[in-house]
């Protein structure tokens, strides 16, 4: 090594500019999958890990994105960036919350989004190369989808809403997490994980001290027409809301996972649940339940619909049943529709507003704070 450095300066220099375009080449061909979480990878650009335990080097901002199966997250990305124009594509799903719901009205350009690239499961990858994103968001568990956008050499992002037991502020302190990877202008994802933490915190100091004896029985209708009744079992959310408002789920012991927990009204009967809540990913109502207007089936008896205690879950900025931006104000209802006598302080349409406008800069209005906690039926469509 020491006759090289014996040679003229003309030719240390060479070989010193030879060894840097060298590395400037490698680093601007390094697979993503080197480096850690958050590690940059080039300027502009971030190696994280998504999801689905992949290593992605990905564009910091990017102004190019399609969201696919994980409905949730054009509203979450949305109010996360005061803005969907970066958004091009997603599912006819999310995009029908988004008219009933107040994301629209909030950002109206949402409603220019395309939602023709998904067929049910079935991906148009000619339709998405054409929109040339920067980044396709789907979902994590989709492995097939995700070798699909791969082999089409798309970035795929995986964003998982059931990675961690169902539980909606992990979740959601998880998604905030990862956007502020792959978004470093924006910088309010611990002030969000900080409030949604609290606000658990605080509501399950006011139900712990409650015996099993005066703990009210909720049950779930996620998805309630004349051909089917689908709960929420051990497996799904309405578990984690039962747990973290202080409740029991009445329809805890049925072990069919996600959406696979069908019932029926027999069992209804004989689980006689307290308080019943219907989520948005069905169009049926309240007013349903106490006219016995689905079916044949008879509410009569139940004592959560003697008692007109049948609730509509919110829609604010997505349906509130998943992961999303209402999650922590959507715990503050359920607590106090569970136990109101435990929770006489919160003023809803106060701490809603404070909520969307301190961590998010969003103004809401009486009436859409109105509208947010009696939805309309149109929101349970998925078309």
């Amino acid at each position: 090594m020491k006759s090289l450095f014996k040679g003229s300066r003309r030719f240390l220099a060479l070989a010193l500019c030879l060894c840097l375009l060298c590395l400037t080449a490698a680093c601007g061909s390094s697979p993503a999958g080197s480096g850690s979480s958050s590690e940059p990878a080039a300027s502009g650009n971030v190696t994280i890990t998504d999801h689905a335990d992949r290593t992605v080097t990905v564009p910091t901002d990017p102004e190019r994105v399609v969201i696919l199966d994980i409905l949730p997250l054009p509203s979450v990305l949305t109010i996360f960036l005061g803005s969907a124009e970066s958004i091009l594509a997603m599912e006819p799903a999310s995009m029908n919350a988004a008219k009933n719901g107040i994301l629209s009205q909030l950002f109206p350009e949402v409603l220019n989004v395309k939602t023709d690239i998904m067929n049910g499961d079935d991906v148009n990858i000619e339709s998405l190369l054409d929109l040339d994103p920067q980044i396709v968001y789907y979902n994590a568990g989709n492995k097939e989808l995700c070798s699909k956008l791969e082999n089409a050499g798309l970035t795929a992002v995986g964003v998982s809403p059931t990675k961690w037991n169902y539980d909606c502020i992990r979740t959601y302190d998880e998604w905030m997490q990862l956007l502020g990877q792959i978004y470093p202008s924006v910088g309010i994802s611990s002030k969000v994980s900080d409030f949604s933490n609290k606000k658990y915190e605080e509501i399950q100091a006011k139900t712990a001290g409650l015996a099993d004896a005066d703990k009210k029985s909720v049950l779930f209708l996620f998805q309630y027409d004349e051909n089917t009744m689908i709960t929420s079992g051990s497996s799904f959310f309405g578990q984690w809301w039962c747990d973290a408002a202080g409740a029991l789920n009445a329809a805890n012991a049925v072990e069919a996972d996600n959406s696979n927990a069908v019932i029926t009204m027999e069992q209804v009967y004989a689980w006689d649940p307290d308080i019943i809540i219907i989520t948005n990913f069905t169009q049926t109502q309240p007013e349903d339940l106490y006219t016995n207007a689905i079916g044949d089936d008879d509410w009569s008896t139940v004592s959560a619909v003697k008692n007109k205690q049948v609730y509509k879950m919110p829609l604010g900025s997505y349906r509130t049943y998943t992961p999303g931006v209402d999650t922590p104000m959507t715990l503050e209802w359920m607590a106090s529709t569970v136990y109101p006598d435990l929770f006489p302080e919160y003023d809803l349409t106060a701490d809603v507003r404070a909520y969307y406008k301190d961590l998010y800069g969003v103004e809401l209005t009486d009436e859409q704070i109105e509208s947010m906690y009696h939805p309309a039926s149109a929101a349970g469509s998925w078309n």
